[in-house]
């Protein structure tokens, strides 16, 4: 049974150590968390995983219906996390209560954010949404708020996986001066409005305001622009860029991978050889023959380097390198 429900989007983007302001929302405003406990589970569930991803959390809030994350990605990046929390805690909900279906909206949303422009201004966005839902109404409530980060910021609670050290060093070198500072900055966004540049807008966002886009349309000049981010135009054209160069180098090992495997097969069946004995290494005279034709091929017919064939192969690249010297000295003697 499929719990979270996706429909068809933009590939998300992603890359290990960039930062996303995440969006998780109930199905049709569907209440997620119905009691103190169902967050305390979310939040010990994201906090095993996000330790186990490599992964840090800037800031954060459980509201009743959706979630906000503010949250840079490991190695294996977002998307593994993200998939473990959420369809845990859809099962755990469904148990819990005795429903089935869809828990979450969609996809949940992420957006990749320009670091050093946007951090501090989407940590006092992300905690103060509390506020802007008037379920409390001043600093002082927000400080002994227990379903948001502000309060772990600020010292009155531990989560190991939050990089609080890292936030409060943007305010100030000590300790004390650092909250002191911090909490003035969140209690001057006290009153302001919802801001759609964070979590909507497209063109809007990624420019920088309607200001900009103004500004920019009388000088009849584009700039970049891409919903799934946050950030000037110069760094989204440098994120697309970079995500075009990923997905080229992915379809061209699948493509690869594909032709490459069809390759093996006709070789297989011509020595009468099994792709288990090729891939253990065997140096029996039939399996090293066919070994040496396969690689011939592989980079006579589809270019690949001898890396690529040794991986495909089960065996090392000097291999595969000593097998090419060999066969090519034969043939030319």
């Amino acid at each position: 049974m499929n719990i979270i429900r996706s429909m068809p989007r933009q590939a998300r983007l992603d890359a290990p150590g960039a930062l996303h302001h995440i969006m998780v929302r109930g199905i049709d405003k569907t209440v997620i968390f119905r009691d103190d406990r169902d967050k305390i589970k979310f939040l010990e569930k994201m906090g095993a995983d996000v330790t186990g991803g490599k992964c840090a959390v800037y800031a954060w809030v459980l509201m009743d219906n959706h979630v906000h994350l503010l949250f840079k990605s490991g190695e294996a990046g977002i998307s593994t996390v993200m998939r473990k929390v959420l369809t845990w805690y859809a099962q755990y909900f469904n148990r819990r209560y005795r429903r089935t279906g869809h828990l979450f909206q969609n996809r949940y949303k992420s957006i990749l954010c320009e670091e050093d422009t946007y951090l501090l201004a989407l940590i006092r966005y992300i905690h103060l949404n509390p506020v802007r839902a008037n379920i409390i109404r001043t600093l002082e409530e927000l400080d002994i708020y227990p379903w948001s980060g502000h309060h772990a910021i600020i010292g009155k609670a531990g989560y190991p996986w939050m990089r609080i050290g890292d936030v409060l060093s943007e305010f100030a070198s000590t300790r004390r001066k650092a909250i002191s500072e911090y909490r003035k900055f969140v209690k001057d966004g006290i009153g302001q409005k919802h801001d759609p540049q964070f979590s909507g807008g497209g063109l809007i966002r990624s420019q920088g305001g309607w200001s900009r886009v103004l500004s920019l349309r009388q000088k009849a000049q584009k700039e970049e622009y891409d919903e799934r981010i946050l950030g000037s135009g110069d760094f989204v054209q440098a994120i697309l860029k970079e995500a075009g160069e990923k997905e080229r180098r992915q379809m061209k090992i699948r493509r690869v991978g594909l032709t490459l495997s069809r390759l093996i097969e006709e070789e297989l069946e011509k020595s009468n050889v099994s792709l288990q004995e090729l891939k253990n290494g065997s140096r029996r005279k039939v399996v090293s023959g066919t070994r040496a034709k396969i690689a011939r091929r592989g980079i006579e017919e589809l270019g690949l380097s001898c890396a690529e064939l040794a991986r495909h192969l089960g065996v090392c690249t000097s291999s595969i390198s000593r097998v090419i010297a060999k066969t090519g000295g034969e043939d030319g003697g």
